[in-house]
């Protein structure tokens, strides 16, 4: 069963009189008790993607498309329906801990104030569910930690406390933008850890967003990639059979995977004037003509495993 469908998202933007295409028809799902990774270059469209999941986007032109979640279209849904829906069905962990976090309450009584509002639960409750969270991330000496401020946490640990809010009201789906992008390699691995046993405690679905397909390579069920503003390869086995050129200069240029990475050449291309054809034909050693002038629609080459190119 898919906990999400989404079809034909579409996000524009306009400045200075140019239309910025940020999503441009993307097709995906999540099933429930899925990870899902999606991965791409910065510029590539994931965050827009991110943040038009429950309509956090602000300053788009255009939001047009089917988000379905739980048989709720919620492009359709009213404020109130949306802010329901935010942290108690749908949470997010985002890359900078200290950007989410209020510096001027402590830990505890932001988690209190979410736990209360979503679970309505008294104050007494609402401690005492943050605290026990507190403790299933891995934060020690949780009631002084309660107390606590972000600017008294490490990095590491106001990200384990941003995990502990999102998860607080047992969400459905756990949206993870970047979550482990500025922590040291062994707070980063701690943090992996600690999600995919969350997630699989609470059967969570969940959408892994990152640039770094080594992170993915053991976290995610099927992955998906993305590339100026398009998905254009997705399944569960890009990492040993990888069809799309692009998938192949990512998955090489990731050191952890064959000890010799080498250089992605160029660019995402901008959102204000993209190609014509493929989108990655300037950089594809791979390219035919075909290629230059004809957009190659989404394929199923093998079960499950689908991809947007001309070549394979």
């Amino acid at each position: 069963m898919n906990i999400l469908n989404v079809k034909n998202l579409k996000v524009y933007f306009s400045r200075r009189k140019r239309l910025i295409k940020a999503v441009d028809g993307i097709n995906f799902f999540i099933k429930q008790g899925e990870t899902l990774g999606l991965a791409g270059e910065s510029g590539s469209g994931k965050t827009v993607t991110a943040l038009s999941l429950t309509k956090l986007i602000s300053g788009a032109n255009l939001v047009s498309g089917e988000v379905i979640f739980k048989q709720r279209d919620i492009f359709k849904t009213t404020s109130k329906q949306l802010q329901e829906l935010r942290g108690k069905e749908v949470a997010y962990i985002f890359q900078n801990p200290s950007s989410s976090l209020n510096p001027v309450f402590t830990i505890g009584s932001q988690m209190t104030e979410i736990i209360k509002l979503h679970q309505k639960k008294s104050r007494k409750e609402a401690e005492l569910d943050a605290l026990e969270m507190l403790g299933k991330v891995g934060i020690p000496d949780q009631e002084k930690n309660f107390k606590s401020y972000p600017h008294q946490l490490s990095g590491g640990m106001n990200q384990r406390v941003m995990i502990a809010m999102a998860l607080s009201c047992c969400p459905s789906l756990l949206i993870a933008d970047e979550p482990t992008t500025n922590l040291d390699l062994t707070t980063q691995a701690q943090i992996l850890a600690l999600l995919q046993k969350v997630k699989q405690e609470q059967n969570l679905s969940v959408l892994f967003i990152t640039h770094n397909l080594e992170i993915l390579k053991h976290l995610v069920d099927r992955l998906a990639i993305m590339y100026a503003a398009r998905i254009v390869e997705v399944g569960k086995n890009l990492f040993e059979r990888p069809l799309h050129p692009y998938t192949q200069a990512l998955l090489s240029a990731q050191p952890g995977f064959d000890g010799k990475a080498q250089i992605l050449k160029g660019e995402v291309p901008s959102p204000f004037d993209f190609p014509s054809g493929c989108r990655f034909h300037p950089r594809c050693r791979l390219k035919k003509t075909i290629c230059e002038k004809e957009e190659p629609p989404m394929r199923e080459k093998e079960e499950g495993h689908f991809v947007a190119c001309h070549i394979t």
